[in-house]
C-alpha cells in the first residue's frame, strides 16, 4: 500500500463521475437508468428491515474500517493533505478539477461559468474522490468493503450541490421561466411520493402506460388458472411450430411482462415469430392469506404449468426459460425431477440473470448474514408477506444517483414529470412475496445451499444440481450490479450437462429487454470448460446483435420437428379469457 501523493501540483483536470451518475435529466439515457431499477430480491434483507439502516454500516465493519486506516497513518495524512490543499486552490480559483465527461449532474454551463457554483462543484468532487480513495486503501474484506462503500457512496452523493435547490441552476431557471409554478409542482410531487411506499421519487407517471394495451399485448389466452398462477398460451404467428413447447417462468417479484413489453421489445413476441409454442406463467400477487406459500408451492406450480403445456400440445417434453428468482425455483424443480427419475420431461433450460451460487451476490449480498436474515424473516412473517414497494425502495438506494437524486432534481427541483419509459413502468408495478418464500430464499442464501448437493430440498427430494444433465443456456449482463455476471457464470460449474454461457454488454434489465433492433447490442460467448469467470472473459469472442437471436436458434435445435400450428388454443378445452389474464392486474 502506497502513501497518497504529496505533490502541490494542480489536481487532475477531470474527476470521473460516480458510475451511477446521470444528473437531473432522466430522459438522456433511460435504458441505462433502468439498469438499477430491479434485481434479485432473495438477498435483500432491507426490504423487511428498512434500506436506510445501511447508511450506517454495522459496528464490526466500522471498527474494521477505522482500524485499517489507523494502521496506515501516512496514507490518511496524505489524502487529507491533498484534500485541504485542493480546497485551498479551489477557494483561490486556481483549481483545475472538473467533472468527468459522463457526469451529467454538472452539464449546465452555469456550473463552470459561475464562480460560486464552480467552487461548490469542485469542492464536492474532490471530497468524493478522497472518500473513495480512503475506502480503496483500507483494503477491507469483500463484504465489509461493500458495506462501507455503500454508506460512503450514498452520503457523498446525497451531499452533491446539484441536489441543493438553492445551488442547482436548472432549478433556479425553472422557477424563473415558470413564474414559480415549477416549485409548486415539485412540492406537490414530493408530498405525493413521501405519502406512501416506496418513499422515493417517482420514476414514471402511474398512467404512462396501460397493461394489455401498450404492454403485455402479445395475443394469447389463459389456459389454466390456479390459486398461485395463471398460464397463458400465445397465438402462433407462423404456419408451422416446433413440437416441443417453451414454458417461461418469470421472477416471483414484479409482473411477468418484463418478457412481453411493447411491440418490438418483447422476447415472447420474438420467439413466437421464430416458431415456438410459448406458454407464460403469470404469478398471483399474494397477500397475507398466502403467507405459507413457500418454495414447494412455487415449485409445484412450475410442474403444473409443465403438465398443462404437455397436455395442450401433446408433447412428451418441454423447454423451460426462467428469469432471475424464477430461475432459482426452476433449477430446484429440475433437481427434483432428476431425483425422481423424470429428468427427460425437459429438453432444455434457460437461466436469465439468475444467481445459484451466492458466494458473492453483489452489494446486496454483502449485507446478508444469519442474524439479519432471521430479523428480516421475522419482520415479513408478522405481515405475511414482503412488500414489493419496499423492495423498490431498496433497489433505488443501491444506485442513488440514477434512481434517487436524478429524479429528485427532475421531479422536485425542476417540477417536471418523469419521462414515460416502459421498463420503469414495469418496475413500479410491484408485487408482494409471501413470508414463506422470503424465508426459503434467505435460508438458501445464508447457507449457499444450491452449491452443496442434498442440502436444499424441493417437494421432499434433495437437490443436486450436478445431476441436472440437460442442456442449459445461461445469460448474464456484464454491467449487472444485482446479479453479478461472475456469479451467473458460476452456474455453469454447478450443472451437470452441456452449458452455453452468453454475456451481454447490458445490465440486469437490458439483459432481458435486448431486441435485435438495438444497433448497439453485442454479446460474448466461449466454451464453459474454464472454471474462472475472468479467464473465461479473456477467451470470449464478441458477436454483434442480440442474444435473443442466438437463443432462438439454440432452443429451436432442441424443440423437435416442425408441425402444423394449432388452429385453436387450449388443446380443445375451454379457455379462461384473453391474455394478459387477470392476475397481472392485481395490486
Amino acid at each position: 500500500m502506497s502513501a497518497a501523493p504529496q505533490s502541490r501540483e494542480p489536481a487532475a483536470k477531470a474527476v470521473p463521475a460516480p458510475s451511477s451518475a446521470t444528473g437531473g435529466n432522466p430522459d438522456s439515457e433511460p435504458e441505462r437508468v433502468a439498469e438499477a431499477a430491479t434485481g434479485l430480491d432473495m438477498i435483500l434483507t432491507d426490504a423487511a428491515l428498512g434500506p436506510l439502516r445501511r447508511l450506517l454500516p454495522p459496528l464490526s465493519t466500522s471498527l474494521r474500517f477505522t482500524a485499517a486506516l489507523a494502521r496506515h497513518p501516512r496514507t490518511v495524512a496524505g489524502h487529507t493533505g491533498h484534500l485541504v490543499g485542493e480546497w485551498g486552490r479551489i477557494g483561490l480559483g486556481r483549481s483545475e478539477v472538473a467533472p468527468g465527461p459522463k457526469d451529467k449532474r454538472y452539464a449546465d454551463p452555469a456550473w463552470s461559468g459561475n464562480g460560486l457554483l464552480k467552487r461548490a462543484m469542485q469542492a464536492h468532487l474532490v471530497a468524493a474522490e478522497t472518500a473513495t480513495k480512503l475506502v480503496d486503501d483500507a483494503q477491507l474484506p469483500w463484504a465489509h468493503d461493500e458495506r462501507v462503500r455503500f454508506s460512503v457512496t450514498n452520503i457523498v452523493e446525497a451531499l452533491a450541490p446539484s441536489n441543493n435547490p438553492v445551488l442547482n441552476p436548472s432549478a433556479l431557471k425553472a422557477v424563473i421561466d415558470t413564474g414559480g409554478k415549477s416549485a409548486v409542482s415539485g412540492t406537490r410531487r414530493l408530498v405525493r411520493d413521501l405519502s406512501s411506499a416506496p418513499r422515493i421519487p417517482s420514476m414514471v407517471e402511474p398512467d404512462a402506460f396501460e397493461v394489455g394495451k401498450d404492454l403485455a399485448r402479445t395475443p394469447g389466452v389463459v389456459v389454466l388458472r390456479t390459486p398461485v398462477f395463471e398460464l397463458i398460451q400465445y397465438q402462433p404467428t407462423t404456419p408451422t411450430v416446433h413440437a416441443v413447447p417453451l414454458v417461461m417462468v418469470p421472477p416471483t417479484i414484479n409482473k411477468f411482462y418484463i418478457a412481453d413489453l411493447a411491440e418490438g421489445r418483447s422476447i415472447v413476441e420474438h420467439v413466437v415469430a421464430g416458431g415456438q409454442q410459448v406458454f407464460m406463467m403469470s404469478w398471483r400477487n399474494p397477500d397475507a392469506r398466502h403467507a405459507d406459500w413457500g418454495l414447494d408451492t412455487y415449485g409445484q406450480a412450475v410442474l403444473d404449468a409443465m403438465a398443462a403445456a404437455e397436455r395442450i400440445t401433446g408433447a412428451e417434453q418441454i423447454n423451460l426459460m426462467s428469469f432471475c428468482s424464477g430461475g432459482i425455483i426452476t433449477a430446484m424443480v429440475l433437481g427434483h425431477l432428476a431425483a425422481i427419475g423424470e429428468a427427460n420431461r425437459v429438453s432444455s433450460v434457460c437461466y436469465a440473470v439468475t444467481v445459484l451460487d451466492q458466494a458473492r451476490g453483489g452489494t446486496a449480498g454483502a449485507f446478508l448474514d444469519e442474524k439479519s436474515a432471521q430479523a428480516a424473516t421475522r419482520a415479513s412473517a408478522k405481515k405475511g408477506y414482503l412488500d414489493g414497494a419496499t423492495l423498490a425502495e431498496v433497489f433505488a438506494w443501491l444506485r442513488p444517483n440514477d434512481l434517487i437524486w436524478n429524479y429528485w432534481v427532475n421531479n422536485y427541483l425542476q417540477g417536471k414529470p418523469p419521462p414515460a419509459f416502459d421498463i420503469l413502468y414495469w418496475n413500479a408495478d410491484t408485487t408482494r412475496m409471501t413470508a414463506a418464500l422470503h424465508r426459503g430464499f434467505l435460508d438458501m442464501s445464508v447457507n449457499n445451499s444450491l452449491t452443496k448437493p442434498g442440502t436444499a430440498t424441493m417437494l421432499g427430494t434433495p437437490v443436486d444440481l450436478s445431476a441436472v444433465t440437460l442442456d442449459s443456456y445461461v445469460v448474464a449482463g456484464i454491467a449487472d450490479h444485482i446479479c453479478p455476471w461472475q456469479s451467473c457464470y458460476a452456474t455453469t460449474q454447478l450443472l451437470g450437462g452441456d452449458t452455453r454461457f452468453v454475456l451481454s454488454t447490458s445490465g440486469h434489465i437490458a439483459s432481458l429487454v435486448n431486441p435485435p433492433t438495438n444497433p448497439k447490442s453485442t454479446w460474448r460467448t466461449a466454451p464453459t470448460d474454464i472454471a474462472d469467470a475472468d479467464e473465461w472473459l479473456a477467451s470470449a469472442h464478441t458477436e454483434k446483435g442480440s442474444w435473443w437471436t442466438d437463443y432462438a436458434r439454440w432452443v429451436g435445435e432442441r424443440s423437435g420437428d416442425e408441425v402444423d400450428a394449432p388452429t385453436e388454443l387450449g388443446g380443445g378445452e375451454p379457455t379462461l379469457g384473453p391474455a394478459p389474464g387477470t392476475y397481472v392486474f392485481d395490486k
